[in-house]
């Protein structure tokens, strides 16, 4: 029985080979900033807790953030600054073995067994000699804010490690719920507008906890348990929506509780004619609100009217917006004046928030579902202590420090002007097309200082590869000049399809139209729409690999 599985894994990983489908992990050794202090040497950020008679720490209320008191010692240990620090390089700088670097260039697979000298690494951190190691700017992260590095931060986590530990450890439902859980949980809530929110492992996993939880409800309310064709829950999708949404979709439908269509990629004409000819009652509309391949902003102003008009439920994935969008941080909804017609919105903390897991923001009443009913939620060990900590710091710190957004939003223009397009978001995928030379570009980049993977199916259509980068408020102008003549010939080269279209936001809205009636797949090529008029069809990337 073993010889048989060794085989069939063996010829697993050759199609994967072949396909060039087998993808690498690629350690990375982050840099410590120039004036940085070791982690032992920042003060303890005063956090009370409620059996802590011997702190008194002054409790703030930051404008907008309603219930979220921040229990900690402004004066003394909660910092902001007007400007980049030393420490916020270490967000975009990052180091790679040399090992690392040439299985990279030559596109060869790596599980990261090729650093595994840790004596070396030891070295090179407290730099006590020169090892071969290459450093690296980073283009490619989600730290859009730079976060991450913030000592205010480091300070939080270090504080709630050395006092907690990791927390208690259990599902949110049994003992892993603290605190700190519920004033983070009361400060996204005030962020996004809604009356609560909920913390979830990671992003992916609030997704999954949505997608079932609203499958879970044509249950609930069926007479026998297992709803009939027309108790089933209709789901309207996006094309291009995440890996997360279609996963905890395809759960919903699997479960018998949901029937899926998928819309065109941000086509709300497309959209409406789905919308019209169904027959179910219960409808639900979800879509990211920034796009996270093609940087695009999905038409939150005609959805909400859409809404009006339909009465659906309009859940949206803003995970790439929130902090970064919107006056407040508040994300795309609040972007578009829309944040009253959401009404369920997913966000993740280890983007813009530089820290880990994710969250929805709904009524109280929708929090009670979720929490009763998504699996990925109930069956997942809560977030540690430390991770909640540090999150709730940086959404203070971003409410504070404002030049951040500022500062990445310019980083964007500057790029734009860089390289003669036009760019929507801190996401500019610069399509390449091709495969092989999606692969050149990206190790030319590589070979140039900067780190930028190229993006191949099944992550995107075919044809439609690509280089994903991404700006950071960490960058500085010379980084983004630098770096916009580094991609300059792949800009200008006669085969790119950068070039052809000048304008490079949406893979989508660039590759062909075909004339209705036409059938829009599903990203499993299970669910149909068809349109009854001349509609632009965009190409699906076959997510369903993912």
């Amino acid at each position: 029985m073993g010889d048989e599985w060794d085989f069939w894994l063996d010829e697993a990983l050759k199609k994967l080979e072949t396909t060039k489908h087998l993808r690498s992990l690629r350690p990375l050794l982050t840099v410590p900033s120039e004036g940085s202090l070791p982690s032992y040497a920042y003060p303890p950020i005063a956090i009370a807790t409620l059996d802590d008679d011997d702190v008194s720490p002054t409790h703030l209320r930051l404008p907008g953030y309603g219930e979220a008191e921040t229990l900690i010692n402004h004066e003394d240990e909660f910092e902001t600054f007007d400007g980049l620090g030393p420490w916020d390089r270490s967000s975009v700088v990052v180091k790679i073995s040399e090992a690392t670097f040439q299985l990279w260039i030559n596109n060869r697979c790596s599980t990261g067994q090729e650093t595994c000298d840790f004596d070396i690494l030891l070295d090179n951190v407290m730099e006590s000699r020169a090892q071969p190691f290459r450093k690296l700017l980073l283009f490619s992260g989600n730290d859009y804010l730079g976060l991450s590095a913030h000592p205010t931060v480091r300070r939080a986590a270090a504080k709630a490690a050395q006092e907690h530990g990791m927390g208690p450890r259990g599902s949110a439902l049994v003992c892993g719920y603290t605190y700190y859980h519920r004033l983070l949980e009361s400060a996204l809530a005030d962020l996004k507008k809604k009356e609560d929110s909920l913390l979830c492992p990671t992003g992916f996993a609030a997704n999954m906890a949505v997608m079932t939880a609203l499958g879970s409800l044509s249950s609930l309310l069926s007479f026998s348990g297992r709803p009939t064709n027309d108790e089933k829950i209709a789901i309207f999708s996006d094309a291009l929506n995440h890996a997360s949404i279609i996963d905890g979709i395809r759960l919903a439908e699997r479960q018998g509780e949901a029937k899926v269509f998928v819309y065109r990629h941000c086509d709300m004409v497309h959209l409406d004619q789905l919308l019209s000819c169904c027959k179910l009652k219960k409808k639900v509309v979800v879509t990211d609100s920034l796009f996270s391949m093609d940087g695009d902003f999905a038409p939150m102003v005609e959805l909400a009217d859409l809404r009006k008009k339909h009465g659906f439920l309009l859940v949206i994935d803003d995970a790439h917006g929130t902090l970064v969008c919107g006056e407040n941080g508040g994300g795309v909804a609040e972007q578009f004046n829309v944040e009253s017609d959401i009404d369920i919105c997913v966000g993740t903390l280890s983007k813009a928030v530089g820290c880990q897991g994710g969250f929805i923001a709904s009524s109280q009443k929708w929090k009670q579902l979720i929490q009763s009913r998504g699996r990925s939620f109930i069956f997942s060990t809560a977030l540690s202590v430390p991770a909640v900590a540090s999150a709730h710091a940086a959404l203070l710190v971003a409410h504070e420090e404002k030049w951040r957004k500022e500062a990445v939003w310019k980083r964007v223009k500057e790029f734009s002007i860089a390289t003669g397009l036009q760019f929507l978001s801190p996401i500019i995928p610069l399509v390449i097309g091709d495969e092989e030379k999606a692969l050149q570009a990206s190790k030319h980049l590589l070979e140039s200082g900067f780190h930028v993977s190229a993006i191949r199916p099944p992550t995107v259509p075919a044809k439609s590869c690509r280089l994903r980068i991404t700006l950071s408020a960490a960058h500085t102008a010379a980084d983004v000049k630098a770096l916009a003549t580094s991609v300059a010939p792949w800009i200008c080269s006669p085969n790119s399809v950068v070039k052809s279209n000048e304008l490079s936001i949406s893979s989508s809205s660039r590759l062909g139209s075909t004339q209705g009636p036409k059938y829009c797949e599903d990203q499993a090529g299970v669910v149909v729409g068809q349109g009854s008029k001349s509609l632009p069809l965009r190409p699906l990337g076959n997510s369903s690999k993912l």
